[in-house]
């Protein structure tokens, strides 16, 4: 079965629009005192999902979420769905993985990093995946290869769509590594080995949460490496990353489908080379 198949061209400019809108109502609550907007000057309520430490939870998580779950549902009766702020519902082969708001910690501080991440699979295995960020105003499609669509460039809405292609890197030597923050890895070995590979490349950059494999798939930056994702964080960017000729899998070199310790690299060298440092 082709992505065409599951996505036929009206539902998938359907379902873009839908993410990129739906998305786009997190602005609501972002730096209230800083924009324009009917939430201006009121403070951010921010809950805490965690019984110990500190996983932060708000209701613009919960408001585009249900808005991409109720858009789903109208587009594609019968399809599972699977988000971060309401959990599963529906079963089949069909199922849609959200992430509302990838990087609520950046959301929570003001910072820009952080995205919408919707994915789709077939049979358990990721087909399409969508990222969008919000603060810049860019798509990142997976299905069927990956482009960007860049910000309306003129009244009419038009977006410009960018290919996108990773970098040609092979040796971690000329690797720029970017990873949202060494925390990921538990003290002891496992974050040894990340500093050890840190130590071998170009630069190191810390921050960017979904961002950063944006980045890869376009050519930014060479090589992503975290851990303690979900399924969700993790499974709506792999169409992206391999449809721009990247290589992702988990520290067993496994499809990182089920999240945890994730490893994205532009090309298959610099994976294997990557891979093997982590594993010490």
């Amino acid at each position: 079965m082709s992505t065409a198949d599951v996505l036929p061209s009206d539902l998938f400019d359907a379902t873009t629009r839908l993410i990129v809108e739906s998305s786009r109502t997190a602005l609501d609550w972002f730096r209230p005192g800083a924009r324009p907007g009917p939430r201006r000057g009121t403070a951010l309520a921010v809950d805490n999902k965690r019984a110990a430490g500190f996983d932060p939870v708000t209701e613009a998580d919960r408001a585009v979420e249900r808005l991409i779950r109720d858009g789903l549902a109208d587009l594609f009766p019968g399809h599972a769905i699977t988000g971060e702020e309401f959990g599963i519902s529906g079963d089949g082969r069909y199922r849609w993985f959200i992430d509302p708001v990838d990087g609520t910690r950046a959301f929570v501080t003001g910072q820009p990093m952080w995205g919408t991440l919707v994915g789709l699979t077939v049979d358990g295995e990721p087909v399409a995946g969508w990222m969008h960020l919000p603060v810049l105003d860019e798509t990142y499609i997976g299905v069927d290869g990956a482009t960007r669509l860049l910000p309306p460039a003129d009244a009419d809405g038009h977006r410009e769509i960018v290919p996108l292609s990773t970098t040609g890197t092979t040796s971690p030597a000329e690797a720029m590594l970017l990873c949202t923050h060494p925390s990921m890895f538990a003290p002891g070995p496992e974050l040894e080995r990340f500093e050890a590979l840190a130590d071998t490349v170009k630069m190191v950059r810390f921050g960017g949460d979904c961002m950063n494999y944006g980045l890869l798939a376009s050519g930014d930056a060479d090589l992503v490496v975290e851990n303690q994702l979900q399924t969700y964080d993790i499974l709506p960017l792999i169409p992206i990353i391999t449809g721009a000729g990247g290589v992702v899998t988990d520290l067993q070199g496994r499809p990182p489908h089920d999240g945890g310790y994730v490893v994205a690299a532009a090309t298959p060298e610099l994976h294997a080379a990557a891979l093997a440092t982590l594993r010490g």
